[in-house]
C-alpha cells in the first residue's frame, strides 16, 4: 500500500507530519484499507455530553484498541444517517488533529465512496477547518 497522503483540511497539499512525532498517527494509519468493528457510543443526531452540540455522524471507536488518550481507538462512521450501536467498515482514512494527539479514524460501510471533500465537511461539525489534514491512501 503506498503511504498515506495527508491533505489539508483547505484541498491543499500540506507538508507530511513526522508520524514519529505522533503517537496517535502512528497508530492510526496502519487501519487504513482495512476492515474494522466500531462500537458507536455517540449515535448520529445525539448532543455532545460536555460541549453540546450535535453529531452529524456516528462517531465511535474501535473495541480492543488503547488510543494515547488513554481511551480506544476514536474513529467517524460516515454514510448511513440513522443512530447505529455498532457498525462494520473499511477505514478509508484518518483526521490527524493537529492540536491534540486524539486522531480519528474515518469509516465508511461497504458501497460507500466519499470524496476528500465530503469526508472533510462530514466531520466539520466537530473538526474545526485548519486544525486537522485528513490522510488517505
Amino acid at each position: 500500500m503506498p503511504p498515506a497522503t495527508p491533505i489539508l483540511d483547505d484541498m491543499k497539499p500540506s507538508p507530511t507530519p513526522n508520524p514519529a512525532e505522533s503517537a496517535s498517527l502512528r497508530m492510526a494509519l496502519p487501519y487504513i484499507g482495512r476492515r474494522v468493528t466500531l462500537t458507536i457510543d455517540r449515535p448520529y443526531g445525539t448532543p455532545h455530553p460536555v460541549h453540546g452540540f450535535r453529531y452529524e455522524a456516528n462517531y465511535g471507536y474501535v473495541p480492543g484498541t488503547l488510543a494515547p488518550d488513554g481511551e480506544e481507538l476514536d474513529a467517524y462512521l460516515l454514510g448511513p444517517t440513522q443512530p447505529l450501536d455498532h457498525a462494520e467498515g473499511t477505514c478509508v482514512g484518518v483526521i490527524h488533529r493537529l492540536d491534540d494527539d486524539d486522531d480519528k479514524l474515518v469509516v465508511v460501510p461497504d458501497g460507500y465512496h466519499l470524496t476528500d471533500t465530503e469526508i472533510l465537511a462530514a466531520v466539520a461539525f466537530q473538526e474545526p477547518s485548519g486544525r486537522h489534514r485528513l490522510f488517505r491512501s
